[in-house]
Formats: C-alpha cells, structure tokens, sequence
C-alpha cells in the first residue's frame, strides 16, 4: 500500500517537468540522475545494444567506474585492517568462491560472459542472462556510481530500470564487490525493497546491467520540491514502509549501511523501496566480524562511526532511518 492521500503528491514531480530515474538532491553529494522531459520527448528509443556501442566510444565525462569513491574506500579499507600477511588476500567467502569447473562451462554455454563466470560465479547461480536487445532504452541518466536507464523489456512490455555496472579492467576484486550487491540482493525479497529481476550481459564490453523495478521518484528529490509538502499520515506512512524493509533486511542478516533520501525510491503511487546495496554487507548476529567504519554518507553517519568502531549492528541503518 503506498502513501498517496491527497494531491500533495499527486503533482510529484520537479517544478522543471523532468522525469526521475532515482533523482537525488539535498545534502551529503547525493545523486541526481534526473533527465529532462524534452530530451525523452524528442528522443527515439533505441535498443540496448545499439547504445552500448555508443557509450563505449563516447568515454563518459563526470563517470565513475566500478563504483564510487566510498565503495573504493570500503574496499581498501578492509584490506588495510587485516593482519599483516593477510593484506593481499580476499577475506573467504564460500558464497564468492570460484565455481567447480562443470558449472562454470554450464555457465558460460548458457550466455554468461567468462570473466564473470571465473570470478562470480555464485552470484550468477541458477539464473540465466537476459540478453541486451530485449530491452529497449527509453532515457538515460548519468549517477555518480553508474549509469541507469529508464527502459522497456521488449517481452513483458514492463517499463523497468537498468542500473549499468563496467568493468574496464576486469580486476577480479572489482568484479567480487558488485558479486556481493548481487548475493545480497538476491536474498531479500519484500515489498519494500527493490527486488533484482535479472541481470543482462553484454558481449561487446565488460559491462553489466542489473533490472530493476522502475521508480518515478526518491525520498530526497521529493522533499525538495518546493510544490511538495508531505502531510502528518504521510510522513507516518513512508516511515513505516522504511521500517518494514529495513525489518526485512535484518532479519535476512543484511545492513544496508547508506540508508538516506536518495536511496528510498518512491512510485507514483505512493509505494517507497530502499534501493542501492552497493556498500551493504551480511553480519552474522552471534559471531560479529569487524567492519569498516568508512560507510554510511556523513549527514547520516551514526556516532559509533564516526568514532571508528567496527563492530557494529543493525543501530547504524536505525540511526540513518531517523536523521532524516
């Protein structure tokens, strides 16, 4: 049930008549992957793959690649914290292991690409690559971390969201960070969370494309909207879909570890879904690991972080929930 009440957010949108692929705006460097409405007027919809040969040659100015400077950070600072000796090895993870040979070809006959195979093997188990030119893009949007594409599949004729992941040196520690979004993704399946529907490989680079429900809007891109202001039930409503996934999410073992505006999607009508599990991580609440610190955006940043700590709880994703 979504939170639609009135015509406060009937009339959701910018004041500029743009579509939102995930828009963020307000405090903290959060995304904003807005595309104007005239652009999507104009534009011709072209396939999946006939755009990826497009953006292979065009480069990508402000782009980010294999995730962003927080994610890399993250990466880097779970190396740093290992014992001396460790520091060049991945921590193991069973569920990140390289597949048995035989899976691994089954894999690669089946359409996914062998780099992804050899390195993410688990992540990809069971499922089966949805080809590029069943999708055709509608819009695009440039984010901070990746590029994400308002799109239509060609067989459902459902409009969905792309979310582009590339690769440009295959380094398998890049591959294994998205492999982990995958796993986690792959786990949590709830009304408000954005469920994974496939994943859609390309063989003209080392791209990725994970499909998403689409989402018109996002919390923050919302509540900055001057011709927007929530009412009491509202507010209650939306706190209470964030708190029902977050639920979700725990007791599924999962932190997400960067809950903010930007990052609860929010439908027309009314229906809000915590998205981005880029920097998210499992815990195990009877054996607790350390964990980087290095997590969370600042504007909501529990204290215990930024003191350090790392060994901590499903407090950091409360704490987040409630600073905005």
């Amino acid at each position: 049930m979504g939170c639609v009440f009135g015509k406060e957010i009937q009339s959701t949108g910018p004041p500029s008549g743009e579509v939102v692929v995930g828009k963020g705006g307000g405090k903290g460097g959060e995304r904003d992957l807005s595309v104007p409405s005239g652009r999507r007027e104009k534009a011709v919809v072209d396939s999946v793959s006939k755009s990826e040969a497009e953006d292979n040659g065009g480069g990508g100015g402000g782009e980010i690649q294999n995730g962003g400077e927080q994610k890399d950070e993250e990466r880097k600072d779970e190396n740093t914290r290992r014992p001396r000796g460790e520091r060049r090895r991945s921590r193991p993870n069973p569920r990140l292991s390289n597949p048995p040979k035989h899976i691994h070809g089954e894999q690669v006959a089946a359409g996914w690409p062998s780099w992804l195979s050899a390195v993410a093997g688990e992540a990809i188990n069971g499922w089966t690559p949805r080809r590029a030119d069943s999708f055709e893009k509608i819009d695009k949007a440039r984010g901070t971390y990746s590029n994400v594409y308002k799109a239509r599949d060609a067989i459902t004729g459902k409009i969905v969201a792309l979310k582009k992941v590339r690769f440009d040196n295959l380094e398998p520690e890049s591959v294994r960070f998205m492999a982990r979004e995958i796993l986690i993704l792959r786990r949590l399946d709830h009304p408000n969370v954005v469920k994974l529907q496939g994943l859609v490989t390309s063989r003209m680079s080392c791209s990725l494309y994970l499909v998403f429900d689409y989402m018109e809007h996002d919390l923050a891109g919302l509540a900055s909207s001057p011709g927007i202001k929530f009412t009491e039930p509202q507010v209650k409503c939306y706190m209470h879909q964030l708190l029902s996934g977050l639920e979700h999410c725990h007791n599924r073992h999962v932190l997400h570890r960067d809950i903010k505006g930007s990052n609860l999607l929010i439908d027309d009508g009314g229906v809000l879904k915590i998205a981005d599990f880029g920097l998210a991580s499992t815990f195990d609440p009877n054996n607790r690991q350390p964990m980087t610190s290095r997590v969370v955006t600042l504007w909501y940043r529990p204290p215990e972080l930024l003191l350090g700590a790392t060994e901590y709880g499903v407090g950091v994703d409360l704490w987040s929930a409630g600073a905005f």
